[in-house]
């Protein structure tokens, strides 16, 4: 019989095994190795990328700071101007006021019967001082007053007898509290 060593070629194939097994855990931690570096590159590409878009959002926080200052300047011009403006139109109104109530009370008057010596306002309150020439005048007066939109209500507190040369004369003093407007521009007397 013969006899073959095959310790050689099987320790030939252990040496061959070694070496694909070294090599093949070689290329692994090479294949290993570029896709940690393959993903190193593309994270920090990132991190860059965010740390850019961070800077573009700050300066865009700024300028965006900046503009709501400019804003709220505006803002407050606006409120200071609107204040001005609702304070002319008041200054205006109550610039008119005596004048309309004026007017209104030389409708209201019973034309060469009587005479108004005094208005007196103050606030809601219309003081009224005047003579006529007997007490239907005053009456009829009065009525007017209660009559006119421009008053709420009206009370006669004095009426006394005057002489006037030898005329004799009602002296009276009435006291009329204002109407609140129902739409702005009424003011008309109603006869």
């Amino acid at each position: 019989m013969i006899r073959i060593n095959l310790l050689p070629f099987r320790a030939a194939r252990k040496s061959e095994n070694i070496r694909r097994q070294v090599s093949l855990f070689l290329l692994s931690l090479i294949f290993v190795i570029l896709v940690m570096g393959y993903y190193q590159i593309v994270l920090s590409s990132k991190i860059s990328e965010i740390g850019d878009k961070i800077n573009r959002t700050k300066q865009d926080l700024t300028k965006y700071q900046q503009k709501a200052k400019e804003v709220d300047e505006i803002k407050k011009t606006l409120e200071n101007l609107e204040q001005r403006t609702n304070v002319m139109k008041k200054l205006d109104k109550n610039r008119r006021e005596p004048v309309e109530l004026l007017d209104a009370m030389t409708q209201l008057l019973v034309p060469n019967r009587m005479w108004l010596s005094s208005l007196k306002s103050s606030g809601k309150t219309v003081r009224l001082t005047g003579t006529s020439l007997d007490n239907k005048t005053t009456a009829d007066f009065m009525k007017r007053l209660e009559k006119s939109d421009i008053f709420s209500s009206v009370v006669l507190h004095a009426l006394k007898h005057q002489m006037a040369g030898k005329q004799r004369m009602k002296s009276f003093t009435i006291t009329c509290t204002r109407a609140l407007p129902k739409k702005p521009g009424t003011g008309k007397v109603k006869k």
